[in-house]
């Protein structure tokens, strides 16, 4: 018995809160010594990103309002305790329409990048690795594409398009996908190149297994740090869509459309329907450029070497 209790007080001890927390810092402090302020950057960027994403995940916890309720309040009503960031012209919290369209902002903008990553990657891996005509022929496109302004190109395709969340999409991730092309396409040429990759050809490899094995794995380190970028990229470009009205229909919250509606009344002394909106665009723009600005360093070959 006297054997089982002190086994179940060590595993108590080794498993308290006080014991993680230690642990906890310990870790922290270890990051902190081997990357500097880097990792601080990267760890901000992590908890507003966190934040915000609970906050699309489950908005009740922080309003009770619907953010389409046209009998939320007064009018036009300044912020108050009710209302944290004012009502809007149609009587509708503005709190509540920031919570629920962070779900839209973020997943416009999330897909995007996804989408134009899977689109980009596999195109610049092959182009590199291939060469040749079918090389020149992509090559040829995708500088087509990224000579365009990015906003212009999106401008273009959102008009062609027409509004909703699937070709607001479509319009945002098109201009990424030579982002992505160029990057991929450009590592690549250098990596097949290597020691390492003449030896596998060497004994034998199979072009297969050369790409997805020994370039890809070696490409894919700075897709994640571009990948966070261009997040907060397109954020600012889906904003700006909605913003001109080539976004999203009024049935969806967005803070672009919000941002459009609030210049408005701005004039009036109104100034609380376009200054949460953009505050917001800038916080969670700011939380992924942090993330992909601390992994940028983190990631670095040359500064993990010190």
């Amino acid at each position: 018995m006297d054997r089982k209790s002190n086994t179940g007080a060590a595993a108590e001890a080794a498993f308290s809160p006080a014991a993680g927390m230690g642990r906890l810092f310990r870790w922290l402090s270890e990051k902190n010594k081997r990357y500097g302020a880097e990792w601080w950057i990267m760890i901000a960027g992590i908890l507003i990103i966190a934040l915000i994403v609970f906050a699309a995940v489950c908005p009740t916890v922080f309003t009770k309002f619907d953010p389409l309720d046209q009998n939320a309040g007064t009018q036009l009503g300044a912020p108050n305790a009710e209302h944290l960031f004012g009502t809007d012209n149609l009587s509708r919290d503005i709190f509540s329409r920031m919570m629920y369209g962070s779900r839209t902002i973020l997943g416009v903008a999330i897909a995007a990048a996804l989408v134009s990553s899977l689109i980009g990657i596999p195109l610049g891996l092959l182009s590199g690795f291939i060469g040749g005509w079918f090389d020149k022929t992509l090559s040829l496109v995708m500088d087509s594409l990224y000579s365009f302004p990015g906003l212009i190109l999106a401008i273009s395709f959102a008009a062609m398009l027409g509004p909703g969340v699937i070709n607001i999409t479509v319009a945002v991730a098109v201009i990424y996908i030579p982002t992505y092309f160029r990057l991929v396409r450009g590592q690549t040429l250098t990596i097949k190149e290597e020691l390492y990759v003449e030896a596998a050809r060497a004994i034998g490899a199979k072009r297969s297994m050369i790409l997805f094995k020994y370039i890809f794995p070696n490409v894919i380190a700075t897709v994640v740090v571009v990948f966070s970028l261009n997040i907060a990229d397109a954020i600012m470009t889906e904003a700006a869509l909605s913003y001109i009205g080539l976004g999203l229909p009024g049935s969806i919250p967005d803070w672009g459309m919000d941002l459009s509606m609030g210049k408005k009344f701005l004039p009036s002394g109104v100034w609380w329907m376009i200054t949460f909106p953009g505050v917001m665009i800038m916080i969670l723009a700011l939380g992924f450029t942090m993330l992909g600005e601390g992994l940028a360093e983190i990631l670095n070959p040359k500064l993990l070497e010190k």
